[in-house]
């Protein structure tokens, strides 16, 4: 029987025939059959799976130790004797926790099915030919091949190696590309040094390989330290201030709790009654449908993110989309038409010379099929589109090749003709051969000038002759001819104006890290009414060390010639600056960048290693499109602050009331299961949230979590609500002299009111509050809960829960108390926004272990799709 996988440690120092033979495959890779036999034993290529746990779901229900506590003390009640109100109090927890269960429930099943739309693939032998396969379909004994950018996407042992290079960081921490071979290692190497194999989740920098796949998903070291790190991935900033702001309220609840329960205590209350009573108040306070209305709210975002063409393949990564402040993004396809097409090929002095384009198709990394030419670059591909079948190469030979790189920016062969001759071609930017030229006439200079003021891309072709045929080295790039320019067309997108237009409204920079000639780059951005404050060459950008490049990005907005790990470095450096970063390409060698943002944003059609990286997927390749994502981030953090607000006035505020009232009335203010009921139909309201509008100020700039202005706004609007709630108080026993029964029904009537109409005046910022109009559903929903507050003590159930039944001058009292109560909110409101300002916070630097984690969510996918 043959292993599942070979440790990666005793893989590195075995000979790659060695490892090859272990795992019975060959060179040629796997047959198909094998592989799907191993794919059944091993499992799928995933670190972890997404998909919907009903029984986990529902373990987070109960991970509120008060709720725990309530439980058992109502079932304490319940052996007592106190069955009615046990059972009472036991069927509307059995609903709250019931409503928060299904609320994450279908927002876990609507994120599944939104994740399982997404596939990656990577180049793997089957049946000895080159196939693009799912990366969860990866087993061990598959050969795959590695190029620039792309992501490793299982621990393999080189089988042969190119100039491979490999960015380790996220696993070793050290920031030095790692050079690979296919030499074998000394038994118990250290990770770091494991030069044979290339690791899953590391990022490809320079040169190819292949290498057959050792082991996959949970066995790999990327999967070991996942599971590590726990299937819950680490939070966020801003999940960081809802913890902050639930354990606030937690600690409030607890101060509480303690103090009830010794008031009630020394006022002789039965301890059962105040205990129970106490719990239930502190239940009350715990904001427990926070995870419910955080996660449905992303949920819907990502729903109706999907429908304007944008796919979110990690939930939260929608909230760090609404915080954006700088976009970088590439130029092809986003600025431009992205349909590149040659448009003529000249000689130095601007004529039209057919050998210029003859050589650029023999040195050329594209090749013809019959589909359209695949591999090679766009332009490589574009110059095969130009040419057509019908173009005559010369009968000429290529006997060596070296590869474009991203450092050199240039392609070489060497071509043996009919009469033995050779010569050496070479390819790239126009800069870069000029360097290697000797004799260049004068007039080329301006020829390449007029093309690149065009907006047009230029490729110089040159060549020398050789003694002979011989490999390649980059050195024998040198004393070359300038044969001429291939000029590509590929105009300004006419939509991309309005949608730079429409970002830098929604307060994001975008600036621009292309591949391009800089002349190219500034002439598109100028087209398309893009200011451009400074440009930055990948030349120029080499001689600044961090500091320096830092003290330029506020002045730049163009940075050209750069290559994938200069891009990778200055998203870097304008992260540090505490700036929300988002990088949007879709080529191998954006991989890395798209890594390095806070939101990798990708295209459907993009690489697979492009899509891989990303964050975010964009079925269009349009700025426009992420303006939408942009939009609906911010909407959805808008609405959750909401839910705060809400929990940090009324709510706050009629518990504390209960609270206090509890210590000076003979009686107890509510029942503890009337405090549960108030609670869960205010839950039930605030679950309309995540669907509501959001006035159009809120979402003109990225906003941050600030728990400090949450506390200010809790210390301005709870007493409001309290204030409220004692003169109820007042009004209840002096002007109507009301029992117990009746005091708590009229208090729950005016509770259940201010907690959830109050909506409608701190959902927005403009006054007064009509001038901005909920969603139907929120609107339905809010007054429904308050009706529902009002019908049910006059109901027949209302003597079951312990109510009287309030008069009609009693609750024509109450309307206006409630009216009352919203006017002042509407006021404080007023003074509140007018002198607390939004409070940014600079985010800190991505932690490790969600980066880790971030890169996980890549191979992972629903059980159902797995094999």
């Amino acid at each position: 029987m043959l292993p599942s996988s070979i440790p990666i440690d005793e893989a590195a120092a075995l000979e790659a025939e060695e490892v090859l033979h272990r795992l019975g495959s060959t060179g040629d890779g796997l047959p198909s059959a094998e592989a799907r036999d191993r794919l059944r034993a091993a499992g799928p290529n995933t670190v972890r799976t997404h998909g919907a746990r009903p029984l986990g779901i529902l373990a987070r229900q109960f991970r509120n130790a008060l709720l725990l506590l309530l439980i058992a003390t109502a079932a304490g009640s319940w052996l007592m004797g106190e069955r009615r109100d046990a059972a009472v109090i036991g069927a509307i927890l059995a609903m709250s926790v019931g409503l928060g269960f299904a609320n994450e429930y279908r927002a876990e099943r609507a994120a599944q099915r939104l994740h399982a739309e997404l596939r990656h693939r990577a180049p793997v032998l089957r049946d000895g030919r080159w196939v693009a396969l799912d990366v969860t379909a990866l087993v061990p004994g598959d050969v795959v091949r590695l190029g620039p950018g792309q992501l490793v996407p299982a621990d393999l042992r080189i089988l042969r190696a190119e100039g491979l290079e490999c960015d380790e960081t996220i696993l070793t921490g050290e920031p030095e590309p790692v050079r690979k071979s296919e030499a074998p290692v000394a038994a118990g190497t250290a990770l770091p040094d494991l030069t044979s194999c290339a690791l899953m989740g590391t990022v490809v920098r320079g040169g190819e390989a292949t290498g057959v796949v050792v082991a996959t998903g949970a066995r790999t070291v990327f999967g070991e330290i996942a599971r590590r790190l726990g299937d819950r991935p680490p939070e966020t900033a801003f999940q960081a201030g809802l913890r902050r702001f639930a354990a606030l309220l937690g600690r409030i609840a607890l101060i509480l709790t303690a103090t009830i329960l010794a008031v009630n205590l020394l006022l002789r209350r039965p301890l059962v009654d105040a205990l129970l009573f106490s719990l239930a108040i502190a239940v009350g306070i715990t904001p427990q449908l926070l995870p419910a209305v955080v996660t449905t709210s992303l949920a819907a975002g990502a729903h109706r993110l999907a429908r304007r063409k944008v796919l979110v393949k990690r939930l939260v990564s929608i909230e760090d989309l609404g915080n954006v402040e700088v976009l970088f993004t590439d130029k092809t396809g986003t600025l431009t038409e992205g349909a590149v097409r040659l448009r003529s090929a000249v000689d130095a002095l601007g004529r039209e010379a057919p050998d210029v384009l003859r050589l650029g198709l023999l040195c050329n990394e594209a090749v013809p099929g019959p589909e359209g030419p695949v591999g090679g670059t766009e332009l490589d591909r574009a110059l095969w589109r130009a040419a057509g079948a019908a173009t005559d190469l010369g009968g000429a030979r290529i006997a060596a090749r070296l590869p474009f790189d991203h450092d050199r920016r240039l392609s070489s062969v060497v071509l043996e003709r009919e009469d033995g001759r050779a010569v050496l071609v070479t390819k790239g930017a126009p800069e870069g051969i000029l360097r290697r030229c000797g004799d260049v006439p004068p007039a080329a200079a301006g020829v390449l000038a007029a093309e690149l003021a065009e907006a047009r891309r230029v490729v110089a072709v040159a060549m020398r002759p050789l003694d002979g045929p011989r490999p390649l080295t980059s050195a024998d790039e040198r004393d070359l001819s300038l044969a001429g320019f291939l000029v590509f067309d590929d105009p300004p997108k006419p939509s991309a104006a309005d949608s730079l237009r429409r970002l830098r409204e929604l307060g994001i920079e975008v600036k621009v890290v292309t591949g391009d000639h800089p002349a190219t780059a500034e002439a598109v951005c100028r087209a398309l009414g893009l200011e451009v404050t400074g440009v930055v060459t990948g030349a120029e950008l080499e001689a600044l060390d961090d500091g320096a490049l830092a003290a330029a990005l506020p002045g730049t907005t163009i940075f050209a010639r750069v290559t994938p790990t200069q891009k990778a470095r200055i998203l870097r450096v304008q992260r540090a600056r505490g700036s929300d970063v988002a990088f949007l390409g879709d080529g191998v060698n954006d991989a890395v960048a798209i890594h390095e943002a806070d939101v990798g944003i990708s295209v459907d059609a993009a690489a697979d290693v492009a899509k891989d990286a990303a964050d975010i997927v964009l079925l269009e390749k349009d700025l426009g499109v992420l303006a939408d994502g942009v939009v609906e981030g911010r909407r959805i953090f808008a609405n959750t602050i909401k839910y705060v607000f809400m929990g940090t006035s009324s709510n706050f505020g009629n518990m504390f009331s209960a609270a206090a009232a509890s210590a000076f009335l003979p009686f107890l203010p509510m029942l503890p299961s009337q405090v549960l009921l108030n609670n869960l139909l205010y839950d039930l309201s605030e679950l309309a949230i995540p669907t509501d509008r959001v006035d159009e100020e809120s979402l003109q700039r990225p906003a941050r979590w600030d728990l400090g202005s949450i506390e200010r706004f809790m210390l301005a609007f709870g007493p409001l609500s309290s204030l409220v709630d004692f003169a109820t108080f007042a009004l209840l026993l002096g002007a109507f002299g009301a029992h117990p029964a009746t005091f708590r029904a009229g208090w729950f009537i005016e509770s259940v009111a201010t907690q959830t109409l109050v909506v409608f005046v701190i959902r927005t910022r403009r006054s007064p509050f009509t001038r901005s109009r909920p969603s139907p559903v929120l609107a339905a929903t809010t007054l429904a809960c308050a009706a529902a507050g009002a019908a049910i003590p006059l109901s027949p159930l209302g003597p079951t829960l312990g109510f009287g039944r309030p008069s009609l001058p009693l609750l024509g009292a109450i309307a206006a108390m409630v009216a009352a109560y919203l006017a002042l909110v509407e006021i404080a409101k007023r003074r509140f926004f007018h002198v607390v300002g939004p409070h940014p916070l600079a985010l800190p630097r991505e932690p490790r272990e969600r980066r880790l984690h971030r890169i996980a969510t890549r191979w992972s996918h629903p059980r159902r799709g797995a094999g």
